[in-house]
């Protein structure tokens, strides 16, 4: 563990929590929300059903990651690719024409998989919209099982100045492989988040994404200034398409490192010294492993995948279960 402090260098805890699946969840599964909305656009029930979709999702998400890494953020820096919106459009454009307009209006087949974005004559603009704006809140997500009971605790802890365990300082955050969209989620479902952002390579505010930009707190969102709005759940959010680096990369955990360090006007050297980092998530390799090789220390919120065994007392079966652990550490 870090030495002890020393006055006035508090010692500092950075937790992170990975957004999908450890935070928030799909309300419903997400081919049956596809579904769903599609039957209200007119698409025949018969044809675009949620098993079709899935396997028909799942195609046309892999070749889209495979043509466009990171939501095209390399191309849109270049001015050649409009960045999530643009990437999620022609991910539900193609999701649909492999179900409605594929071979005999059946799910795409291996061999389609090459392309990401089939023709799409009868996917309606509206339905796209729809979906978009669906998956940025609370009608496509909900919060995780103690998610809510989990930081109501920290919110008390940050309220009433309260240790938690050995640290003074707590700053809360969000890694995460996603696009912009997660804060307005996360707001969506009751959270309150500060205007902390990446800021890799490129000013985050440059970049085209589904955050209003060109605002007077975009300054706020990069340099991480606080305000005087409160106390927030999350101090920040790191999304991969901000950073630059999607997890496993260990950049992306030096980049969210960094920003908190911003955020409370620390320093490297001996301050630094005193900063525990600790991340939080579902996936053993992007999560739990990456954090760990990054130098960091984690834990693992297993999903159903129980054979992955991380070391002792790093396995937490909720999100509570964390905090009871950091009460311990020394």
């Amino acid at each position: 563990m870090p030495p002890h402090p020393t006055p006035g260098n508090p010692r500092t805890l950075l937790l992170t929590i990975d957004a999908f699946g450890t935070i928030f969840h799909p309300r419903d599964p997400v081919p049956q929300q596809y579904a769903s909305a599609a039957h209200r656009f007119g698409l025949p029930r018969a044809t675009v059903t949620a098993d079709r979709l899935q396997s028909a999702f799942k195609a046309v998400f892999n070749a889209q990651s495979q043509a466009h890494p990171n939501y095209g953020r390399a191309q849109a820096l270049r001015g050649e690719y409009g960045g999530p919106r643009q990437w999620w459009e022609e991910v539900i454009r193609g999701s649909f024409a492999r179900v409605v307009d594929g071979p005999s209006s059946r799910a795409a087949t291996t061999a389609d998989a090459a392309s990401p974005t089939p023709t799409a004559s009868t996917v309606p603009d509206g339905l796209v919209e729809h979906l978009l704006d669906r998956f940025a809140g609370r009608d496509g997500y909900a919060l995780a099982a103690n998610a809510d009971a989990f930081f109501t605790r920290l919110r008390h802890l940050k309220r009433t100045n309260t240790r938690l365990g050995p640290f003074e300082r707590v700053v809360v955050g969000v890694v995460s492989n996603s696009d912009d969209r997660v804060p307005a989620v996360l707001e969506s479902l009751g959270l309150r988040v500060g205007m902390c952002r990446a800021d890799q390579d490129v000013s985050s505010t440059q970049l085209p994404g589904f955050e209003m930009r060109g605002r007077p707190r975009d300054e706020d969102r990069v340099n991480c200034h606080t305000s005087d709005e409160g106390i927030y759940d999350l101090d920040m959010v790191i999304t991969s398409y901000e950073a630059g680096a999607e997890k496993p990369s260990p950049v992306i955990f030096e980049v969210a490192r960094r920003q908190a360090m911003k955020l409370v006007g620390a320093s490297e050297g001996s301050e630094g010294r005193n900063w525990t980092c600790v991340h939080v998530g579902d996936d053993y390799d992007k999560d739990y492993r990456a954090a760990i090789e990054a130098g960091w220390q984690a834990f693992y919120i297993p999903l159903g995948d129980v054979a992955k065994q991380p070391s002792q007392g790093s396995r937490a079966g909720s999100l509570l279960d964390v905090i009871s652990a950091l009460q311990r550490f020394e």
